[in-house]
């Protein structure tokens, strides 16, 4: 019998499923038990060229739609997903192996604010006129073009509609690439926006890996490119796109700092701490994984986050009462084992967790290392999993320096109840998205992104509307010409 998880086809192409099984299999793994649960095949040159042309040929009509128009489209996208937000969950778990009680409340509902939001943008996106005396200058707003969008495995259904909802709120269209871990969720998203009413074209998804992600970025058709990825990757994909002049968004990693000072509400404090750190099993960009505590509170810290760690519950992540799931794929297991390794080498002293759980499946035991100095491997690299780095502090001015002693910009995070230090120490920080007194909130209306080699552009909020859309600007002379001759 074919797994519930199989979608119709690969890809989705011009408003329907394509298939085109020349292209390399793909095995999609349930990462809770190492069993695969479907296979896709990556995009052959053919289906790249199908995509590519029917989105650049689909542009031009739906940038001539108004904007009230796509909105609504937007918007009608968003309410089918709210519906469906069950079985998307559940399809978004077996694509990633997050727990369900987790995708219910963040993937689809996620992706459906975001399209809500543009869709109630996409009539707001007006022009200004600039008086020169008799003379007067307007600018319009017009799209880029063709996008080509492509994804990380962590947040698959989120991310497509992150970067499809402000691309088609402008009047673009886009070729969405999943990661080739999570191939599932995107499809979706495609299928429910034809549904609401897109046109084809406008959306569409192919799958692959990088060869296909630089088959999309380096066509002379694409307008643009926005990427979710890793560093390396990012540095890959900003070089190729600027080989062609196009527009990018890159929203890449970061080793963000999360700081508590000793006047903090502890069980505030590691609340955040577990946030930032053990939500999605720690698979989340914005970690904030050196995590700096002052040291007028560093046992109690230390204590209150072990006992409270010790709650979570590792289990079939099809249960709702399962709060913590397995790494995405059997490699990222490793990987993430070498660094807890390279933590114990290196003399940080492990508080809890610290190996594979004894289960089925690609779980790691949420893992706290205490006394991490600002050398060791864990508090410089990204680990991408559940591995909280904590540092001891004595002063404001000393922790900042350390927190902004990284490559990396993406996050940051303070808790204190001295709101005038709240504000200074955010203000002194390198990061793009910085919360207080909180972590890892990520609302539509509020712009994500980072600075330094985070990344460079916004998602989320009328931020993004400025990076899927580029303004022309009209000069209108009234009266006669002048000219030398």
């Amino acid at each position: 019998m074919t797994h519930p998880a199989q979608p119709k086809a690969s890809h989705f192409i011009n408003g329907e499923y394509v298939e085109d099984t020349a292209g390399t299999p793909i095995p999609v793994i349930y990462a809770a038990t190492g069993e695969q649960i479907a296979t896709v095949h990556a995009a052959t040159p053919a289906i790249v060229e199908q995509a590519l042309s029917t989105a650049k040929a689909a542009q031009k009509a739906w940038a001539k739609m108004t904007g009230t128009e796509r909105g609504r489209i937007l918007r009608r996208a968003a309410d089918i997903m709210r519906e469906r937000n069950h079985d998307l969950s559940v399809l978004e778990t077996y694509d990633t192996g997050k727990p369900l009680q987790e995708t219910l409340v963040a993937d689809a509902t996620s992706g459906a604010d975001a399209l809500e939001y543009f869709g109630g943008l996409a009539a707001s996106l007006t022009g200004e006129h600039i008086p020169l005396g008799e003379d007067w200058v307007y600018t319009k707003r017009e799209a880029l073009g063709l996008c080509v969008g492509i994804g990380a495995w962590n947040y698959p259904t989120q991310i497509a509609c992150w970067k499809g909802a402000p691309a088609l709120a402008c009047g673009n269209s886009m070729v969405f690439k999943p990661s080739e871990t999570t191939p599932l969720c995107a499809l979706k998203v495609a299928e429910i926006l034809i549904e609401a009413g897109a046109p084809a074209g406008v959306f569409n998804v192919v799958q692959g890996m990088g060869e296909v992600g630089g088959a999309l970025v380096t066509d002379p058709r694409v307008d643009k490119v926005s990427l979710t990825g890793s560093v390396p990757t990012g540095k890959k994909v900003y070089a190729a796109a600027a080989e062609g002049m196009k527009h990018v968004t890159m929203e890449l990693g970061g080793k963000s700092p999360l700081i508590i000072f000793d006047d903090a509400d502890i069980d505030n404090a590691v609340g955040g701490a577990i946030n930032g750190n053990f939500y999605s099993s720690g698979q989340v960009c914005s970690n904030g994984t050196r995590v700096f505590v002052q040291k007028g509170i560093k046992e109690k810290f230390l204590a209150r986050l072990a006992e409270r760690t010790g709650n979570a519950i590792l289990g079939d992540p099809m249960d709702e009462a399962t709060s913590f799931g397995p790494m995405v794929t059997e490699n990222q297991m490793n990987i993430v084992l070498g660094y807890i390794e390279k933590g114990k080498e290196e003399g940080a002293r492990l508080i809890c967790g610290g190996k594979r759980a004894d289960m089925d499946g690609y779980f790691i035991e949420p893992t706290v290392f205490a006394d991490v100095t600002d050398d060791m491997t864990i508090a410089r690299e990204e680990i991408f999993g559940p591995v909280m780095s904590v540092l001891d502090f004595d002063t404001e001015e000393e922790v900042v320096a350390r927190a902004n002693d990284t490559e990396f910009g993406l996050s940051a995070g303070v808790f204190t109840k001295d709101f005038t230090r709240a504000h200074r120490v955010i203000g002194n920080l390198e990061a793009g998205s910085c919360f207080i007194n909180s972590y890892n909130d990520a609302p539509v209306e509020a712009p994500f992104g980072g600075v330094k080699a985070s990344g460079v552009g916004r998602e989320n909020s009328k931020e993004a509307i400025k990076h899927f859309s580029q303004v022309k600007s009209v000069y209108v002379r009234m009266g006669d010409v002048e000219a030398a001759f």
